[in-house]
């Protein structure tokens, strides 16, 4: 996903931007409104702060608003509630005040594009997510289903389920798990990591293989065909 990052503060974007390229997202950095609206490559948001150098980033969202739906979030160190109105109101999707942490700002680029989704296919009715021919996931109830039957799991354990079944068949290393699932700034050890996975394992043995890459992490793959219901662990320690 490209994401357009408009923003002066350049600790602030150098932070924003490394996070963002460690989830898998593609950056492109402005600093200034004028370089925003003349960007010529192509992007699926837009992050847009609002104290610019150049002009209010107030009037960028209006203009980046006429001229497409490109979803637009607005970073702003403006928390006042007449800012948040306004900038909404020009056409900005969302909203998030600084201080913000990089799985805030990926949870809500996430959120927009799911909310998208309609404009492209209004036919299609919002419903859990199926994966093979046994799980099933409810993000807005935050409920889990296999075979039919809903699973107890703990709050950590559905996160770390919601987070890995986000991107099926993708490597995410240890550090971007604990960031997303526990906490930014988590720098105990990550052996609750590994019973959470082996709890995920256990209660959805047959649906999902979770592998461990030594070094590195987990990867989760969905069971699909024959496959379903051998109950294969997917994987040792790591």
């Amino acid at each position: 996903m490209r994401v357009l990052l408009v923003e002066d503060d350049e600790p602030v974007a150098e932070s924003l931007r490394r996070g963002l390229l460690r989830y898998g997202f593609e950056v492109a950095w402005v600093t200034t409104g004028a370089a925003a609206l003349s960007h010529a490559e192509p992007y699926d948001v837009v992050l847009l702060d609002l104290g610019l150098p150049d002009t209010d980033g107030l009037d960028v969202c209006r203009t980046l608003r006429e001229r497409g739906d490109v979803p637009i979030i607005v970073i702003s160190a403006r928390s006042d509630e007449t800012d948040r109105v306004v900038g909404l109101e020009l056409g900005a999707d969302d909203y998030v005040s600084k201080p913000f942490g990089v799985r805030e700002v990926i949870a809500r680029i996430r959120a927009v594009m799911r909310r998208m989704q309609p404009r492209t296919a209004p036919a299609a009715e919002a419903g859990p997510d199926r994966y093979g021919e046994l799980l099933t996931i409810d993000r807005k109830a935050a409920r889990v289903r296999l075979n039919g039957e809903e699973v107890a799991l703990a709050p950590k354990e559905y996160d770390l389920l919601a987070f890995l079944t986000e991107e099926p068949g993708a490597l995410m290393s240890r550090e971007q798990i604990m960031e997303a699932v526990w906490d930014a700034n988590w720098f105990g050890p990550t052996k609750t990591l590994d019973v959470h996975v082996a709890a995920l394992r256990r209660k959805l043995a047959g649906a999902i293989t979770i592998e461990a890459v030594r070094g590195v992490g987990f990867r989760l793959e969905i069971v699909k065909g024959d496959r379903a219901g051998t109950g294969d662990s997917g994987g040792g320690p790591s």
